[in-house]
């Protein structure tokens, strides 16, 4: 700590400048990447209203000498280059998707998946289950309902032959 007057002046003085360059340089960042962003999710309406917002905190901070006027500039040209080149159709926007866009897309794939194996597996079963039903119905359960199906389909009754019972023969 220092113990001159002017030194300790002059370290509050600086702690003040450096609050007011991290302030006008966050700002900056800030704005850039807003402006980035809309670029990125293909918002060239929102994009355009941002430019000349961004381009007015680059100004300030090269201005307050957070950044040179040369950077300033190159800066300017940069992100006024981007817009055009999107809007005359030299570049296409890559949407990018952050991490939470993509495993939100696996989940919803994978339920959209499972929902359909579950469908898959419901239907084969009612297909099962009215094919053993078909199979059922044509077999008759008891003797009664042998008879009544051969009088009710004699023709069938006809095709198959009667088994008649072998007579015991003494010898």
């Amino acid at each position: 700590m220092p113990n001159i007057k002017s030194a300790k002046k002059r370290v509050l003085v600086n702690e003040k400048k450096n609050e007011r360059n991290r302030m006008l340089t966050s700002e900056l960042r800030t704005a850039i990447k807003k402006f980035n962003t809309a670029i990125e999710t293909n918002n060239l309406e929102v994009a355009e209203q941002l430019l000349p917002e961004t381009i007015s905190v680059i100004d300030k901070a090269a201005t307050k000498g957070i950044i040179t006027k040369s950077s300033a500039d190159n800066r300017k040209a940069r992100l006024s280059k981007k817009l055009s080149d999107i809007k005359s159709g030299k570049k296409e926007v890559v949407i990018k998707k952050d991490n939470k866009t993509i495993a939100a897309e696996k989940r919803a794939e994978k339920v959209a998946r499972e929902e359909a194996a579950k469908a898959e597996a419901k239907r084969l079963a009612e297909e099962k289950k009215a094919a053993a039903k078909e199979e059922e119905e044509k077999k008759p359960k008891t003797k009664r309902a042998t008879k009544k199906a051969e009088k009710a389909e004699p023709e069938k009754a006809e095709a198959k032959p009667k088994r008649t019972r072998a007579k015991k023969t003494e010898e």
